[in-house]
């Protein structure tokens, strides 16, 4: 499977599987990497915001329109 989304591409983070809590849902992230798949053969990306950097698989980001 290849990656959907692209170095700098905006995204949002769905709710599901949304580790932190305190994070508003309508948070923008910026993709900074795009990591290998995992053993299900999903995407991973490195996503920042303002607040920080975390891994997130593709199912769980959407793009920003």
């Amino acid at each position: 499977m290849s990656h959907k989304f692209k170095i700098g591409q905006q995204v949002r983070q769905s709710r599901i599987g949304y580790a932190d809590s305190k994070a508003p849902a309508e948070s923008v992230f910026e993709v900074v990497r795009l990591m290998p798949e995992d053993q299900t053969g999903e995407p991973f990306y490195r996503i920042k915001s303002a607040t920080g950097e975390r891994a997130v698989r593709e199912g769980e980001i959407t793009p920003v329109s």
